[in-house]
């Protein structure tokens, strides 16, 4: 597939990295010179050196016999011309845009991306994207990383394991037979720095990061065996209130739990703004790095903490200081992945990364087949792809243990019907099943020629 991405920033060198690696045909359009180079430098990928919304840089690009163009550069403008030029141009069929700001996303204002108004077929908030993200860590304080699939039936969870785990030591397949009834499967695991799907003879060690695939009726339980505690958020505090913070509070005041929100927001502007769009809210003018207006924010009592303005470290401080000042759990809102490593020795709880959501959102889109879901998984080192099997797919009809899955993918849930089950080598995956796979990055292509999920694309 011939795909132009344009943006070099980190979302588009994350999508270039994913597609490239995927034996695509991809190029790179942008700007900025260097950004071009370090993406021809480090891919397999073709750079172009101009503005995106120019019909000669791309036409350059090769746009005439494009079958898909991602428009990710930092400007809404820029990437809805370029969906324009690229379909009345060039007839591009498929148009991805990333639009930052909350007036191009009023639902009111839709028809503007109709096929004979602003032809853009898939719109990418970030915002929205990374508010949904903080909301999922929010009801899962015991996980640094969750993600929802199967219409909400199964749930992704990633929680390092402690000295104190009942399970520690114990072969993942005695789990199975311990557990009989429970819904969960342990599909990854990352163990000093390197991530891997475990086999049935491995164990787990305290410091590990584990990725968990659950139902949703056993969360509870799946989060206890793993020696985690479950708890009510009533009392969040918010450090910013820029479109994420703002997004994430308008969400928690519609919440049915009735959950106690305060914003503290530096900007006066943006404080003010935040404070005339919600209703119940109180929201705070000031630096949330200061001891005392957290103390104002009750930040002692709160369940939980946010940091979500637009500055790693502040966030990281920000959380750092809420839980010297008495909060339990705390997350930080993490632009730049080299700074992850950082989170477990400041006693940060979970971290979100924008970069890595939003990626995740493009892929949901790009995949090939009937891919209902993409999630990526730390700095895109492994993906959870899930996916409806078709009649075509050379695993339809067979035992999970009769699949030749390359070493890195695990099935972590099976959906028949109605019905999830938690898979095993018996399992037989029939047509129409929907199935939700971990997979190492590099062995994502082989996964998708295992599922044949070209043949009904475009």
């Amino acid at each position: 597939m011939k795909v132009i991405i344009c943006g070099a920033g980190q979302v588009g060198w994350q999508i270039a990295r994913h597609l490239s690696g995927e034996r695509n045909d991809v190029t790179v359009v942008d700007n900025d010179v260097d950004l071009v180079r370090r993406a021809t430098d480090t891919l397999d990928v073709q750079g172009i050196a101009g503005f995106a919304s120019y019909p000669d840089v791309l036409d350059r690009a090769g746009a005439r016999d494009a079958e898909m163009i991602i428009a990710a550069t930092h400007s809404d403008e820029v990437n809805m011309v370029t969906c324009q030029v690229a379909h009345s141009v060039f007839g591009i069929n498929r148009k991805i845009a990333r639009l930052r700001s909350q007036s191009y996303l009023d639902a009111i204002y839709s028809d503007l991306y109709r096929r004979d108004h602003m032809p853009i077929d898939v719109v990418i908030s970030p915002e929205k994207e990374v508010a949904a993200a903080a909301l999922q860590r929010l009801r899962a304080p015991a996980a640094f990383d969750t993600e929802v699939f199967m219409d909400g039936q199964a749930q992704l969870f990633g929680i390092t394991i402690d000295a104190e785990c009942p399970v520690i030591h114990t072969p993942l397949r005695q789990l199975t037979d311990l557990f009989s009834t429970l819904r969960a499967v342990v599909v990854g695991v990352r163990r000093d720095g390197t991530l891997f799907a475990p086999e049935a003879k491995d164990q787990l060690f305290a410091g590990d990061d584990c990725y968990l695939f659950t139902h949703k009726d056993d969360i509870a339980r799946t989060m206890e065996i793993f020696g985690k505690k479950t708890s009510k958020q009533e009392r969040v505090v918010l450090v910013g209130g820029g479109n994420v913070g703002l997004t994430v509070a308008q969400t928690l005041e519609q919440s049915a739990n009735r959950i106690r929100t305060k914003v503290i927001e530096k900007s006066r502007v943006c404080a003010e703004r935040a404070a005339e769009a919600l209703e119940r809210t109180i929201v705070l003018n000031g630096d949330g790095l200061d001891a005392g207006l957290l103390a104002e924010a009750g930040i002692s009592r709160a369940d939980a903490m946010l940091a979500v303005t637009d500055d790693d470290k502040t966030n990281m401080l920000a959380c750092v200081r809420a839980k010297a000042e008495g909060c339990d759990f705390t997350i930080a809102l993490i632009n730049d992945p080299t700074l992850v490593p950082l989170m477990t020795p400041l006693g940060i709880d979970a971290y979100i990364n924008p970069r890595a959501t939003t990626v995740s959102s493009i892929l949901r889109h790009i995949r090939h087949g009937r891919v209902r879901a993409v999630y990526s998984i730390g700095d895109t080192e492994a993906e959870v792809i899930e996916a409806e099997v078709l009649s075509t797919s050379p695993i339809a009809g067979k035992r999970i243990a009769d699949i030749d899955f390359p070493e890195g993918v695990l099935v972590g849930a099976v959906r028949k019907g109605q019905d999830v089950i938690r898979p095993s080598g018996s399992t037989r995956i029939d047509e129409g099943d929907v199935i939700a796979v971990f997979a190492l990055s590099g062995d994502v292509p082989q996964l998708e020629q295992l599922m044949q999920v070209s043949i009904d694309f475009f």
